[in-house]
């Protein structure tokens, strides 16, 4: 269970009173685990959410952060310039590009998606960002000059796997890297779906055991004074529930407040197949991958 720590620090461990975590014991007995994960199915089979994780474009990374996205080493003062604004454009950009393209999901199905143009995305990524804490020295930005512009694709990951995805890839004069921007128009995109407040996550991530096609590997977080007792599932149809029961042993006693993490498996009825995973205490899809976020 991944805690908003109150007292935290991962870094520094501060002492404070009434258990190891805000929220003391998570899990419970059997049977309100399973009360609650036969709640959670219910509520999230043939929702909305349900639809369009499993049917429609539910990215799972931010299309274009602020920045330069989708590449790495970028120059301090590339960053800095790009913060501040500092773009000029320098070139006409490509007209008549296509209004749609093709996506290719990993099942093979094919979706049309609306595209923005190579001047739309401009203006998007040349505006300066929201907060600016360091304003452009006099010798720590140069101004950005784009000198082209051509669509290409970029990989990028959703709920139902990575895919590639048309992307405008602008050339930056006295810069060796693209500066790459999703042409998918955001209206196509439907937003992942967030945590209730207060819901507490029981579960991090997961992944398949190799030779092992009836058992699940569970990433979880702990506090410093929980006992573990194990992991357990709820199995339908179409869907996993889990989670890990955890039991505050502090004993009132104070505690630091800090965030473990650990792995486990689980035993499933049968193979996971292409069911999904949800995690009993958010409710929420959980995602592949041991080393996420």
């Amino acid at each position: 269970m991944r805690r908003v720590i109150a007292c935290l620090s991962l870094m520094l461990l501060l002492s404070c009173g009434g258990g190891s975590r805000a929220g003391g014991s998570h899990g419970g007995s059997s049977d309100e685990f399973d009360r609650r994960a036969r709640e959670v199915a219910e509520r999230w089979q043939g929702s909305a959410d349900d639809r369009a994780w499993r049917n429609g474009f539910v990215a799972l990374e931010v299309l274009n952060p602020q920045g330069w996205n989708h590449v790495r080493q970028i120059p301090a003062w590339v960053n800095r310039s790009s913060h501040n604004g500092a773009w000029r454009l320098a070139a006409r950009l490509p007209t008549g590009s296509p209004a749609r393209a093709d996506v290719r999901w990993p099942d093979g199905e094919v979706s049309q998606v609306p595209l923005v143009t190579a001047e739309r995305a401009y203006a998007e990524f040349s505006k300066p960002a929201g907060l600016i804490e360091e304003e452009c020295p006099a010798k720590g930005c140069r101004l950005l000059r784009v000198t082209g512009a051509r669509l290409g694709r970029v990989p990028l990951e959703t709920s139902r796997g990575a895919i590639q995805v048309p992307a405008w890839m602008f050339t930056v004069e006295g810069v060796e890297q693209k500066k790459v921007h999703v042409a998918v128009d955001p209206s196509a995109v439907t937003a992942r779906p967030e945590r209730a407040q207060g819901a507490v996550e029981e579960v991090m991530a997961f992944d398949l055991v190799a030779g092992r096609p009836h058992e699940l590997l569970l990433r979880y977080g702990y506090g410093a004074c929980d006992t573990v007792h194990g992991a357990r599932a709820h199995e339908t149809g179409q869907l996993v529930v889990v989670d890990v029961d955890e039991e505050d042993s502090s004993s009132g006693k104070p505690c630091p407040e800090i965030l473990k993490t650990a792995t486990t498996t689980v035993t499933l009825a049968r193979p996971l197949g292409d069911r999904l995973v949800l995690d009993s205490g958010t409710g929420l899809p959980v995602l592949r991958g041991l080393n996420r976020r």
